[in-house]
């Protein structure tokens, strides 16, 4: 796998994480500018999310049907398109249209991207990979924080067109092509879904749904608890981001040695850790409690995700990854709606009220603590999800032996 293919869909799978991250940034900027409250401009996000969510596995289903290069190629197209609606907006529908357009189109960068790195990786180098992924996917909070005092919020939207126009060149020029790959919809899903998939697929969802929260709360706890400008907000919500750029090479490498299960269980403690420490240390010493919080928290993310992508998609067939890896990119999905708005709703309850801006911070803080002891609760619940899934794997093998 030559550098210029692993830059394609590095860039490709970057654009379809900003269209997730980045906005998040952006919505008390949103809210001011359209004078909408947090659940309308909530939207904003969450449309983005269900379009991508619905249009993943249909994704993963064309590029095996006609090819995976063709069909990423398609994606770009849509996902330029989307930002140039997107940018032009002059009101809140307008930028939501846009959005659900914009997450169509970031189906098939997320799943193709993924499909096709792990198509020309090597067996010894799958973690790695996946881990490069992972990095790249990480920039979002921190661009929005930089971007929003400068060019307003129209910025990023504009950022992402012309990155988007150089991926789509060089998706055209440099990535070789595939063969069409033609089966039954109904062969496909029978041999995509195995136990261990399935048990994979639960926990993503529930990691992606803390790791959500994490963005749509923490802009708010910043702003409204602790009295941050939206440059401070930028630099502080660019830490998890820059982590994640260092330690997600890393921990895919860290899977090609250890293994998958092993990095995948630890991901998960020191993902419980983190939301625990998110409950209850911003509170108590404040910055340098959500600094060291997302310290402890982000690296688990990494190690879960290298880990997760390797082991879930181990045994699928070559010609079945689009749509495995548009499964697992729906559940991812799920996950990150559910953060957007069913965590949204349980930190608005902490709180006590919807219209955020006319809390109090001490009810802001109220709110962040019952929305990461509630995201500590998922994480634990993923644990022993993995727990059980690796007890069923052990009686499988035992039961195989002579």
């Amino acid at each position: 796998m030559t550098k210029g293919v692993v830059f394609t869909l590095s860039l490709s799978m970057l654009l379809a994480s900003l269209g997730t991250s980045i906005v998040n940034i952006a919505l008390p900027a949103l809210a001011e500018a359209f004078s909408a409250p947090f659940a309308e401009v909530q939207a904003v996000v969450v449309i983005y999310l269900a379009a991508m969510t619905v249009s993943v596995v249909i994704a993963g289903r064309l590029g095996d049907r006609f090819g995976l290069k063709p069909m990423l190629q398609t994606g770009l197209g849509l996902f330029c398109l989307a930002s140039f609606a997107s940018a032009f907006a002059q009101n809140l529908w307008w930028l939501i249209a846009a959005r659900a357009l914009q997450g169509i189109g970031a189906a098939f960068l997320m799943t193709l991207s993924m499909a096709l790195m792990r198509q020309m990786a090597s067996q010894s180098r799958i973690g790695r990979a996946m881990g490069l992924l992972g990095t790249v996917s990480a920039g979002g909070p921190s661009l929005g924080g930089l971007l929003i005092p400068v060019a307003g919020w129209q910025g990023i939207f504009w950022l992402q067109i012309p990155f988007t126009a150089i991926a789509l060149l060089l998706a055209v020029v440099i990535l070789p092509d595939d063969v069409a790959r033609k089966q039954t919809v109904a062969a496909s899903m029978r041999s995509v879904f195995n136990a261990d998939l399935v048990a994979s697929l639960v926990i993503n969802l529930l990691v992606a749904a803390v790791m959500m929260t994490t963005l749509v709360v923490g802009p708010f706890y910043l702003g409204l608890r602790l009295e941050l400008q939206i440059n401070q907000i930028g630099f502080v919500m660019a830490i998890g981001p820059l982590l994640s750029i260092i330690s997600g090479v890393p921990s895919g490498r860290l899977v090609d040695v250890w293994g998958s299960r092993r990095v995948l269980s630890l991901g998960l403690i020191l993902l419980a850790a983190g939301a625990f420490l998110l409950a209850f240390l911003p509170n108590t010493i404040g910055l340098v409690g959500y600094i060291a919080s997302i310290i402890l928290l982000t690296p688990g993310y990494q190690l879960f995700q290298a880990a997760n992508n390797t082991a879930a998609l181990a045994d699928v067939p070559r010609e079945q990854r689009g749509t495995a890896f548009g499964v697992l990119t729906m559940s991812r999905n799920i996950g990150l709606i559910t953060g957007a708005s069913i965590m949204g709703v349980v930190f608005s309850a902490g709180v006590g009220t919807e219209n955020l801006a006319d809390a109090t911070s001490e009810a802001i803080g109220q709110g962040m603590q019952l929305v990461f002891l509630f995201s500590g609760a998922m994480m634990i619940a993923a644990i022993a999800a993995n727990i059980a899934a690796g007890r069923r794997r052990w009686e499988s093998l035992t039961r195989e032996q002579p």
